[in-house]
């Protein structure tokens, strides 16, 4: 059963694998800075896409922050992936 995702849902998603709390992940922080590895990535964009979200880990790479991911993600629902 996969739940619709929110931006809200992501912040959630990575404050758990960073272990912090989701306020403490803002839109524009550098994820990898705070410690989110490329295998992490890899298992939130497994995670995202069993949710319904239009994203793959090779996109999320090349972008470092979850606002950005959240546009990627809403960019590619807009075109129709």
């Amino acid at each position: 059963m996969s739940t619709a995702l929110t931006l809200e849902r992501m912040r959630q998603d990575i404050a758990a694998m960073l272990h912090e709390d989701p306020q403490d992940i803002l839109d524009d922080d550098n994820l990898i800075d705070l410690g989110l590895g490329s295998m992490r990535v890899m298992t939130l964009a497994t995670r995202w896409r069993e949710a319904g979200a239009p994203i793959e880990f090779s996109e999320m790479a090349s972008v470092v922050t979850l606002g950005q991911w959240w546009s990627l993600i809403e960019r590619a629902q807009q075109n129709g992936r």
